[in-house]
């Protein structure tokens, strides 16, 4: 018999012990981060149309929140006459900065981004839609990139993510528990669009998948990283490697949960 608790509905312990039976019976033994690699860039170029759009809408209306916020709050111009600390040195320069950062106005702005990341979030869902749609040799359309704002998965992912960067925010600092944040929650966006799973449940699972795979899920994740930024080495390079990451880890939960979703 497991012995359990409630909280806010959940059993933690017999959720742990089914996620842990489900996994060690149904998930392949071995996992190739090779073929998860290859299958992530032959994903990525089948929608280089779609990885465009995303970047430019996103960066479009993050640049534009942005704008508008720093300007409404004066941000720009107490940066330009920081920038005139210069002469002084980039000490007097960086205390400045420091200043500015502590200004309720600078809070705000803060604030505002973060909504915006927030709001902008569910476009990464559309991803799963479209990357499922292909191994069914289903042809994807334009909508399907907005699968993640149509009827309640809006207030889902939202909700998910503002949970998911509030966590983040605080565990930055210690580099660390920021890294095993980002580990704990890495399928949590396939695993809540297509098996519909609870955040206590994707833990138990996201466990599960990395203390039995964890080098070619590392392997996978610094891959993604790598391909992710890159781009933004370059602007048009942004423009087709910023989405890259969801590629990667809808390859990665195609291997690794494939039987237990059809389970």
């Amino acid at each position: 018999m497991v012995n359990s608790f409630n909280c806010y509905g959940y059993q933690f312990d017999y959720v742990y012990f089914c996620t842990n039976q489900i996994m060690e019976n149904q998930i392949p033994a071995i996992l190739s981060s090779k073929k998860i690699i290859r299958e992530a860039f032959g994903y990525w170029k089948k929608t280089i149309l779609f990885q465009a759009m995303f970047s430019l809408l996103f960066f479009s209306i993050l640049f534009m929140v942005s704008y508008y916020f720093s300007s409404h709050y004066g941000i720009l111009d107490q940066y330009e006459s920081a920038a005139d600390k210069l002469k002084d040195g980039v000490p007097a320069y960086m205390k400045e900065v420091q200043r500015i950062a502590a200004t309720p106005e600078y809070r705000n702005l803060s604030w505002a981004m973060l909504l915006t990341l927030v709001f902008l979030y569910p476009l990464n869902i559309g991803f799963y839609k479209i990357y499922r749609k292909m191994d069914l040799n289903e042809k994807p359309v334009t909508g399907d990139l907005f699968a993640g704002y149509v009827g309640m998965n809006f207030f889902i992912y939202t909700s998910y993510f503002l949970f998911w960067m509030m966590i983040f925010s605080y565990t930055v600092p210690t580099l660390f528990l920021a890294v095993a944040w980002v580990f704990a929650t890495l399928f949590a966006a396939p695993l809540m669009f297509f098996m519909d799973k609870r955040i206590f449940e994707i833990f138990g699972l996201n466990w599960q998948a990395l203390k039995k795979y964890p080098g070619a899920i590392i392997v996978c994740a610094l891959v993604a990283l790598l391909v992710k930024y890159a781009g933004l080495m370059t602007i048009i390079g942004a423009v087709f490697t910023f989405p890259f990451w969801n590629a990667m880890i809808y390859a990665l939960y195609r291997n690794i949960f494939s039987e237990i979703e059809k389970k």
